[in-house]
């Protein structure tokens, strides 16, 4: 019987299954078999935070081109694709996605069980009690929570690290507080509002270190934000943020700043107030312009800005962050032309200055 050859009509219709192997996982992707490699890699960057130039596909050993369509390149239902990702071009700290997600956890609490109505019940004992204090170290990252275990907040100044990640948390409260001595939440994964956090718990940890509170479905962050003075990283990308908070520009200790895949429209100029920054994500939002005090950050050395509505940069960043680089501008309307222009105008403005 001979076999039937699809109408082109038929292959723009046709949707195809495929599995991409990435990090240890099996990532389920659906596309059309007309589209081209290059689509699958963007669709892949909103699951994988790694941007289409730093991803290499190879089907069948052979690495796949761009152009390539998916039937071309003999792509079809069920196959399966390695992904691997280049280092330093991945936009984000993992997986979009919260479904499937398989991250490893410090010392994490197997047995914590719900009831019904979502309340832990039987699941901190009293040897896990005994080892959150001796260690400082409270794992609970996908356990199914939809509360934080009371159990956690006994911990008091022994606690040092509390890692609730990819749980099911609806809300933070005031208790929070009682663990004055953490260093580093991580509260990534949940289902967090606004009006859910207690803001006023959370920037009572003196001590912090590290907060991290990707994807969630926060819109705002509070100005008392600025009272964590000891903060080093700010980890949060995957919200629905507007803007970022004027009293950013108080965290002078801040390295690391992680906003990427929000909806952020504006950055206030008092970032440059943060002068201990390294690493600055500020891909996936839908920011115009930015602020010429980004020129203060003279330690920045990895700037991410892809995927923006970015038509220029401002005039100081080259002539003041001398050890900038990395600069992503992938998505944006700035070009190497204009690249070009903006470093040879300040390469004529010192030679100027040299000679007066």
């Amino acid at each position: 019987m001979a076999s039937h050859i699809p109408t082109e009509k038929e292959n723009n219709e046709k949707l195809i299954k495929v599995s991409v192997k990435f990090a240890g996982r099996s990532i389920p992707v659906e596309i059309g078999a007309v589209s081209t490699i290059k689509d699958l890699k963007s669709l892949l960057q909103t699951l994988t935070n790694v941007l289409p130039r730093g991803q290499k596909l190879i089907f069948k050993g052979k690495v796949v081109s761009d152009e390539s369509t998916i039937a071309a390149s003999g792509i079809t239902d069920g196959s399966k694709i390695m992904l691997m990702a280049s280092q330093g071009l991945h936009q984000g700290d993992g997986p979009v996605k919260k479904e499937g997600v398989a991250l490893p956890s410090i010392r994490r609490v197997a047995d914590v069980t719900r009831d019904k109505r979502g309340k832990t019940e039987g699941s901190i004992t009293k040897s896990h009690l005994e080892r959150w204090k001796a260690t400082g170290v409270i794992g609970l990252s996908e356990c199914g929570l939809t509360t934080i275990p009371e159990e956690v907040w006994t911990c008091g100044t022994y606690a040092r690290m509390l890692d609730l990640s990819h749980n099911s948390l609806h809300d933070v409260p005031d208790a929070i507080g009682r663990i004055s001595s953490v260093q580093k939440l991580i509260l990534s994964g949940n289902d967090l509002l606004d009006k859910s956090m207690s803001w006023e718990g959370i920037t009572s940890l003196k001590s912090l270190v590290v907060l991290s509170l990707n994807l969630n479905n926060l819109s705002e962050l509070p100005s008392s934000l600025g009272s964590l003075t000891c903060l080093k990283q700010l980890h949060v990308a995957n919200n629905k943020l507007t803007c970022l908070p004027t009293e950013i520009g108080l965290l002078t200790e801040l390295q690391v700043l992680k906003a990427q895949n929000n909806r952020l429209s504006i950055i206030p100029p008092s970032i440059g107030g943060c002068v201990s920054l390294v690493e600055v994500d500020l891909s996936c939002n839908i920011l115009a312009e930015l602020p010429e005090t980004l020129g203060s950050l003279k330690d920045l050395k990895a700037l991410y800005l892809g995927n923006n509505g970015l038509k220029s940069l401002p005039n100081t960043l080259f002539k003041s962050c001398l050890h900038l680089s990395i600069l992503d501008l992938h998505g944006t309307e700035i070009t190497m032309d204009l690249l070009r222009e903006v470093v040879q105008g300040e390469l004529k403005c010192q030679n100027n200055f040299m000679r007066d």
